[in-house]
């Protein structure tokens, strides 16, 4: 689906109308793409609305459903609607739940699948989230692709890129797309090793940014505390952000000794599926914006936090309108903290005026395959 400039900072896509952060900064020489990733696309099946975790030898009804694709979709999709111009490398699984995923990713939400692939013969991995007391618990099922289906080892050419670092592994696109100028966001999983050694990070040395959580970064680096944790991390790669839970986040330049913290922004949470991802996803968009680095912390909370209020990881990630709709929110409400509200006041300059939706947002489903009436 194409997209034509208008003026404004806004593109269109389909037949409305999207923010683009990145309006005063696009040239003619530019990449085509803002942002490229790769990684495994899963179908998510979400329960919410249980009392507590299911206990052994019991039934548990859930009071909400609701399916939608994750894994690496996840990212992906809150960054396209973010507004950046996002490339997606993934195999996708032949079967019903690939073709929903394709589709739901490539036509619902404009991001480029032409580096993806169908493999014959290959299921799609499964993952059911079980949301309940703030907490989630997963389990997942899946194969890995064939062999001879890797992900592209030379990416196409983009502003940035996001990788999820694996110990003791190097992803060879990585190098590839920072010797092409990506700058490159990375993120962490749990060290099932226990090793926790940051030389078992070595794709680290091509990354501008990393977003560790505060346990992960305190193993990695033996520090007592996440912002002991994180000025350490600069000694590694120039910004370390370190995610704090429900106290927000920390951030540290090491180039220019800037920091900044922000708290975290009080929501009902209905599923945290894939928040990490929307914080991450936020954060870049801040960064190729160039924006101070307190405000692309805010920023990166903010679409956090909206996130958790819907179902489904890749499907609540929030547009631009719900981030304008919250911004007007907060401003109506009596007796608002002057310095919660300048801490946002950014907002200003790059929120839509209206309230209406870009786009009808897909929302995650109960039930794959329902015909909608348009």
């Amino acid at each position: 689906m194409g997209r034509t400039a208008t003026a404004g900072g806004q593109y269109r896509r389909g037949h409305s109308a999207q923010v683009d952060p990145l309006s005063g900064l696009r040239t003619p020489a530019d990449p085509p793409w803002d942002v490229y990733l790769t990684g495994t696309v899963f179908l998510d099946i979400i329960f919410t609305g249980l009392d507590s975790a299911p206990v052994r030898g019991t039934e548990s009804w859930a009071r909400g459903m609701g399916s939608s694709p994750g894994g690496v979709a996840n990212m992906a999709t809150a960054l396209a609607r973010l507004g950046l111009r996002t490339s997606l490398a993934a195999a996708f699984g032949d079967d019903h739940y690939g073709e929903y995923c394709w589709d739901t990713l490539e036509h619902g939400e404009g991001i480029d699948l032409s580096p993806s692939r169908t493999v014959p013969g290959w299921h799609s991995p499964v993952t059911v989230s079980m949301a309940y007391e703030g907490e989630r618990t997963m389990v997942s099922h899946g194969h890995e692709p064939p062999p001879e289906e890797p992900a592209p080892d030379c990416p196409p050419r983009a502003r940035a890129a996001v990788a999820s670092l694996v110990p003791g592994q190097r992803a060879p696109w990585i190098a590839q797309a920072a010797s092409k100028g990506a700058r490159i966001f990375a993120d962490v999983g749990w060290d099932d090793t226990g090793a926790w050694d940051l030389a078992g990070l070595a794709d680290l040395e091509h990354c501008e940014a990393f977003l560790p959580n505060a346990q992960e970064a305190m193993r990695y680096t033996g520090a007592e505390c996440p912002r002991e944790a994180a000025h350490a991390l600069t000694a590694y790669v120039p910004v370390a952000v370190v995610t704090l839970g429900a106290e927000g986040a920390y951030a540290v330049d090491g180039r220019t000794g800037e920091t900044a913290v922000v708290p975290a922004i009080a929501v009902e949470a209905l599923d945290p599926t894939g928040a990490g991802d929307v914080f991450v996803a936020g954060f870049v968009t801040g960064t190729l914006a160039d924006w101070p680095l307190a405000d692309r912390l805010a920023f990166a909370g903010l679409t956090a936090a909206l996130s958790v209020q819907e179902f489904g990881g890749s499907l609540s990630a929030p547009g631009w309108a719900e981030i304008g709709a919250w911004w007007r929110q907060v401003q109506s409400l009596d007796r608002q903290d002057p310095e919660a509200l300048r801490r946002y006041a950014f907002l200003a300059d790059v929120v839509p005026e209206d309230a209406a939706r870009p786009w009808p947002l897909r929302r995650a489903v109960p039930t794959i395959g329902f015909r909608r009436s348009v």
